[in-house]
């Protein structure tokens, strides 16, 4: 007989065990179909255990997403130009939010309306803040971007345009769709000099 003492989880462990779980539940049912019962069966553990911590399965659904960019996070270097960096933070973004992330954000929108959320409120609790606000530092440094006209609505246009495009078309967005957000839409509202 195992000694179930010394295979007993806590803490961090047992939180990761259970995010992992949440979020393995996700991918293979969606989050119409996401039980905390099934969760927790998953990750060797007790309802009662992750109703502590997450007493919905939206909070747990957002958890296991937050831990999941959070493992999978997008980076993007100095490339000496806000044009290159932001092609390929949206490509980044792009690939990594497939279209079952998109559907599962789709699926959870009855939920967060009951829980007086919405998708910014989501993304705020899912998303890394201030990569869009890096490269712009980095393109005003440089001076390719005025920063008089980076009002806050125009910094998230880039990323607002195409979580939007990958939204309504429930697809990986197409490098040209990528090119133009970027080149003919954001850069001529932000560029010291046009393009």
């Amino acid at each position: 007989m195992k000694d179930t003492k010394a295979m007993r989880r806590r803490g961090a462990a047992l939180e990761e065990a259970i995010l992992d779980a949440g979020w393995e539940e996700l991918m293979e049912r969606g989050y119409s179909g996401l039980t905390l019962e099934a969760v927790a069966k998953r990750a060797g553990t007790s309802r009662t255990v992750l109703h502590r911590r997450w007493p919905s399965r939206l909070e747990l659904a957002a958890a296991a997403m937050a831990r999941y960019f959070s493992l999978n996070a997008v980076t993007v270097p100095d490339l000496g130009s806000v044009r290159d960096e932001l092609i390929l933070l949206l490509r980044k973004l792009s690939d990594r939010g497939t279209p079952v992330l998109i559907r599962l954000m789709l699926e959870m929108s009855e939920d967060l309306a009951d829980a007086r959320s919405n998708f910014a409120g989501l993304r705020a609790q899912v998303g890394r803040p201030g990569l869009v606000e890096e490269i712009l530092q980095r393109g005003i440094a440089r001076g390719e971007i005025d920063p008089a006209r980076l009002t806050p609505r125009i910094a998230s246009l880039p990323a607002d345009l195409a979580r939007h495009e990958a939204m309504m078309t429930l697809e990986r967005l197409p490098d040209a769709v990528i090119r133009e957000i970027v080149e003919d839409i954001f850069l001529p509202l932000v560029s010291l000099s046009r393009l």
